[in-house]
């Protein structure tokens, strides 16, 4: 049961690639758009990225707690 629970978690490691895509493939499409502004694109692509890191991380590290501590 502790391995299909943690498979659970990693399902947000699985959400946070395919939003990793999408919102590159839109920073990408908005600087062919307007590539004046690419600066400031990359800058809130960064910062939104990162967040979406962040929730994989917590989503592997608790599969892994999981796993391990049982």
């Amino acid at each position: 049961m502790v391995e299909i629970a943690a498979a659970l978690c990693l399902l947000s490691c699985v959400a946070a690639a395919l939003a990793m895509g999408i919102a590159t493939s839109k920073a990408v499409d908005a600087v062919a758009r307007q590539p004046e502004a690419s600066g400031k694109i990359n800058a809130i692509l960064l910062l939104g990225l990162a967040l979406t890191e962040s929730a994989a991380i917590y989503g592997f590290v608790t599969a892994l707690i999981m796993l391990f501590t049982r």
